[in-house]
C-alpha cells in the first residue's frame, strides 16, 4: 500500500506544471484541538467562523447538529430498487442497519451522496469526462455500498470505498467559489487504502470535465503522489491538486524530514486557498488529537490568481482522471477561508465522532490491514499447520488473508475443517509472544478484542497485536507486545 510514486509521465491529463515558486518556509506544527460547542457540528462550526458551508457530505452522520435528512442513496442489484439512508436521530448517525438489511442476499451500490446544507450540492454518479470511466458510454462507476463498514461512536456505518474508475459530480454547484474567491475544504478519509495515481480528490474542478489549465481547480488530493519528484518518505500525503500538479508545497516537492507520510485508520485532511497568496494544508488523526500544518505559503507560480471553476467532485481528478483509490467518510467545503481556530474545533468535533474500524463488530470479516506497513496479516504459504506465525504481506485477497470476527471474539482464517484460529502461542502472557494459527479451542489466548483506536488486544493479556520492530517489509512477523499507539499496532478488518 506505502508505494513510494514518482509520477513524473503525463498520466490520467495531469501534464507537469511549468514554472515553480521559489519554496518557502514550511510549517510543521502540531495545534491542540479547541473544544468544541456540545450542540455543534462541523458545518455549525464553519458557519459560527464566518465561512459557512456550501456542501456538506457524509455516508456516515449528521454535518450540522439540525439535519435531518437523507445521507446517502443506494441501488440494489436484486430488483435495481432504490433507498435513502438517512439517520438514526437529527444530528446523529447513519441508520446502518437499513443498508444491512436492504441489502442482504445481494449487492448495492452507492448512487449519491446527498449536501447536507442548504445548497443542495448532491453529488450523483459522474457522467465521466476527458478521461474515460468504466461505466457505460464512459461514466463513472458508483462505490460498493458494503466495502466499507466501520463504526462511529458503537455505531455500525459505511463509508465510501473509492476504487479506480468511482467518481461522483456536480456542476455548475449552488454557491461554490469560483475564480480567486477564497475556498476551505475538509474530509475525513484513511491511510489503509492509498495509491499514487491520479486521482483521489475531494473539492472544486471544472465544469467541462476536462484539464482548462493551471488555477482551474481546488481540490485535497490524498494518496502518494510525489508528482513533481524528489519527496520525503513514501506518504500517503494531504496535498493540493490545483490542477497541473498535486502540489505538498508552493514549489510542488515534500522535502520536509518531518512530513514522511501520514499513516492513520482514520485521517482528517485539510486544504484552504485564499485565491490570490497563499495555500495550506493541515491533518490530524480523525480518533484523536489535533492538527499538523505541513505548509501554509505562496501559490505556485501561475497560480495566482485563481480561476477555480464550480464543478464539485469526488474520487477523480478535475478532467476526470479516474485511477486514483481512497476511503471517504465525511467533508464539506466552504465559502471563505477558514481560520485555524474554527478548524481546530471542526477536528474536536471529527474525534468526537469516535471513529473506529469495521472489524469492532463481531460478524465483520475480510483482509487485517496493519496501517503502518500497509500490508495484510498474513499465514505464510498459505500452511494449514497449526503453530504457524502469522506475518505480514502484500495484500493479495487470498483465502489466507481472510479473517473472521467471531462473536466469541476469535479470529478465524480458512473454513470447514481447516479452519484456525489466531492463537497467543502456548497460553504465554509475555511481551514477545509468538501469535500462530492454532486448532480453535475457545480458549482465552484466543480471543481478540477489536478497539476503536485501531489496536487488536489478546483479551487473556491485554497485549496488542505488533508487527515484530515495526517493519514494513515482507514477511514481518506478528507478535503480542505492550500497548504503545505506535502505526504498528494499528490494524483495519474490512
Amino acid at each position: 500500500m506505502l508505494i513510494l510514486a514518482v509520477a513524473v509521465a503525463v498520466f490520467g491529463g495531469q501534464a507537469a506544471a511549468g514554472g515553480s515558486a521559489s519554496a518557502s518556509p514550511v510549517v510543521h506544527r502540531a495545534v491542540a484541538a479547541a473544544p468544541a460547542a456540545t450542540a455543534s457540528l462541523p458545518c455549525d462550526l464553519y458557519a459560527s467562523g464566518g465561512t459557512p458551508c456550501i456542501a456538506a457530505h457524509s455516508t456516515t452522520r449528521a454535518l450540522f447538529a439540525s439535519y435531518n435528512g437523507p445521507l446517502y442513496q443506494i441501488q440494489r442489484a436484486s430488483d435495481h430498487s432504490y433507498r435513502d439512508i438517512g439517520l438514526l436521530s437529527a444530528g446523529g448517525f447513519a441508520d446502518g442497519a437499513s443498508q444491512v438489511s436492504f441489502c442482504a442476499n445481494t449487492t448495492c451500490t452507492i448512487t449519491k451522496i446527498y449536501d447536507q446544507s442548504s445548497k443542495h450540492n448532491d453529488l450523483p454518479i459522474s457522467w465521466g469526462g476527458y478521461w474515460k470511466g468504466p461505466g457505460a458510454n464512459g461514466a463513472d462507476i458508483g462505490a460498493n455500498a458494503m466495502a466499507l463498514p466501520v463504526t462511529a461512536s458503537g455505531h455500525q456505518v459505511f463509508g465510501v470505498k473509492v476504487t479506480p474508475g468511482t467518481g461522483y459530480r456536480i456542476d455548475h454547484a449552488n454557491g461554490a467559489p469560483t475564480g480567486s474567491q477564497p475556498e476551505g475544504i475538509y474530509m475525513v478519509t484513511s491511510s489503509n487504502y492509498t495509491n499514487q495515481w491520479c486521482c483521489f480528490d475531494y473539492g472544486s474542478g471544472e465544469n467541462t470535465h476536462t484539464d482548462t489549465g493551471n488555477a482551474t481547480m481546488n481540490a485535497i488530493y490524498w494518496g502518494t503522489a510525489c508528482w513533481f519528484g524528489n519527496c520525503t518518505g513514501t506518504g500517503p500525503w494531504v496535498e493540493a491538486d490545483l490542477e497541473n500538479g498535486m502540489y505538498h508545497t508552493g514549489s510542488g516537492s515534500n522535502k520536509d524530514p518531518n512530513n514522511q507520510g501520514v499513516h492513520y485508520p482514520f485521517v482528517s485532511a485539510w486544504e484552504k486557498n485564499n485565491g490570490t497568496s497563499n495555500f495550506t494544508l493541515r491533518y490530524g488523526n480523525a480518533a484523536g488529537g489535533g492538527l499538523t500544518t505541513p505548509y501554509s505559503g505562496p501559490l505556485p507560480n501561475g497560480y495566482s490568481p485563481m480561476k477555480t471553476d464550480s464543478s464539485l467532485l469526488l474520487g477523480t481528478g478535475g478532467d476526470n482522471s479516474p485511477s486514483g483509490q481512497g476511503e471517504f467518510f465525511e467533508g464539506a467545503m466552504t465559502s471563505g477561508y477558514p481560520s485555524d481556530a474554527t478548524e481546530n474545533a471542526v477536528q474536536a468535533s471529527i474525534t468526537a465522532a469516535g471513529y473506529g474500524s469495521g472489524g469492532g463488530s463481531s460478524g465483520s470479516s475480510g483482509a487485517v490491514r496493519a496501517v503502518g506497513a500497509g500490508k495484510c496479516l498474513d499465514v505464510p504459504n498459505s500452511s494449514t499447520t497449526p503453530g504457524t506465525q502469522a506475518q505480514i504481506w502484500d495484500c493479495n485477497g487470498q483465502s489466507n488473508q481472510t479473517w473472521a470476527h467471531t462473536p466469541t471474539g476469535q479470529l478465524t482464517v480458512y473454513s470447514g475443517s481447516s479452519q484456525l484460529c489466531l492463537d497467543a502461542y502456548n497460553n504465554q502472557t509475555t511481551p514477545g509472544t509468538k501469535v500462530v494459527t492454532w486448532t480453535c479451542n475457545n480458549g482465552t489466548n484466543q480471543q481478540w478484542t477489536l478497539n476503536t483506536n485501531g489496536t487488536i488486544t489478546s483479551t487473556q493479556s491485554g497485549l496488542c497485536l505488533d508487527v515484530t520492530g515495526a517493519s514494513t517489509t515482507n514477511g514481518a512477523l506478528a507478535e503480542l507486545w505492550t500497548c504503545n499507539n505506535q502505526t504498528n499496532q494499528q490494524w483495519t478488518l474490512n
